[in-house]
């Protein structure tokens, strides 16, 4: 049987106005009705209407949430943060996959706002002039997490990406090393080409160390690229003597590649990663990784959609977070 507010109401002897009240914690209530009204809900086992108190308030107080890849750790992890910031505001989630794939992303967006989602928290590495477009068209607020958008027009939190590869760059050009290699993912995703291979190259720059060309290698977010870019390293005639990896799931690839051809980490080739998932501890030795406190991306850039969703005063629209560089046993 369907229990309704109207059952509610007449087993309680109060109006249907007073049990609504009662169940969104209207304080206009006296204690010893709201009793009442708590002990009926409880015997009738009474759920409220989430799609109904929607349709009536305006809100439906669900967020969609549009990730390119949950498989990835990087994402999970930032996920964590976004669901922990919701379920302390009352908001539910929607989580879907894109497939790093443009077109899904278009669809999903639309798919959420169709669902009449209150907001939306938004994951991609390659954020076109479209998606701009269709986010300003949005009729509800959008959030960049661990995402980048060129002209800031978007809402965002992310860290300095270019002056987190810098740092890890000058780290290993203040050791001595001159030959650095670079591994990355797509290039057609602006956090990769835009800011961390420029911080790269302004790093070799300011030490007055010249860019090569081989010593750049672009693949996917994935342990099989590390391998590979490992193999054409190992190819060249004047090998790297350090290695910057774009994110740790590579960096393992690296790490154990250089293993299986006989050479030891880090005393022929240092390493640093980025992103310090749990993953650059699960190698060994551990990785040095730049520190991106995924965690509290995501409950930074939830907590930021609440604040647009619910009218609050916004003081900043693009945060930064801070960032560091973890010293472990891939380097010296």
């Amino acid at each position: 049987m369907n229990i309704t507010i109207y059952d509610v109401a007449r087993e309680a002897n109060v109006s249907m106005a007073t049990v609504s009240r009662v169940v969104n914690g209207n304080p206009n209530v006296k204690p010893a009705t709201r009793k009442k009204v708590l002990e009926v809900i409880d015997r009738l086992g009474y759920r409220p209407n989430a799609v109904a108190r929607g349709l009536a308030s305006k809100k439906t107080t669900t967020v969609g949430v549009i990730i390119p890849d949950i498989s990835n750790i990087f994402y999970a992890e930032l996920a964590r943060g976004i669901e922990d910031i919701a379920t302390m505001y009352k908001y539910n989630i929607i989580l879907s996959n894109s497939d790093q794939n443009s077109e899904k992303e278009l669809h999903l967006l639309n798919t959420m706002l169709g669902k009449q989602v209150d907001g939306i928290l938004f994951m991609g590495g390659h954020i076109s002039e479209e998606h701009v477009q269709e986010f300003e068209r949005s009729p509800v607020p959008i959030v960049l997490a661990g995402a980048v958008e060129e002209t800031n027009t978007v809402p965002s939190v992310n860290i300095d990406y270019k002056a987190a590869t810098y740092d890890a760059v000058k780290d290993l050009l203040d050791k001595g090393h001159k030959r650095i290699g670079f591994v990355s993912g797509p290039f057609h995703d602006t956090i990769n080409m835009k800011f961390k291979l420029e911080g790269y190259r302004e790093a070799l720059g300011s030490a007055g160390v010249e860019f090569s060309d081989d010593l750049v290698v672009e693949g996917e977010y994935t342990y099989d690229s590390g391998l590979e870019a490992w193999q054409k390293f190992s190819e060249l005639k004047d090998k790297p003597t350090a290695i910057f990896v774009g994110n740790d799931e590579t960096a393992l690839g690296v790490v154990h590649g250089a293993q299986d051809s006989g050479v030891s980490i880090p005393e022929d080739v240092e390493v640093i990663s980025f992103d310090n998932t749990r993953l650059a501890l699960m190698v060994r030795p551990q990785l040095t990784s730049v520190v991106q406190p995924l965690y509290d991306i995501g409950a930074v850039a939830m907590r930021l959609l609440t604040k647009y969703m619910n009218k609050e005063t916004v003081e900043e629209e693009t945060v930064v977070l801070p960032h560091r560089l973890e010293h472990r046993g891939s380097t010296k």
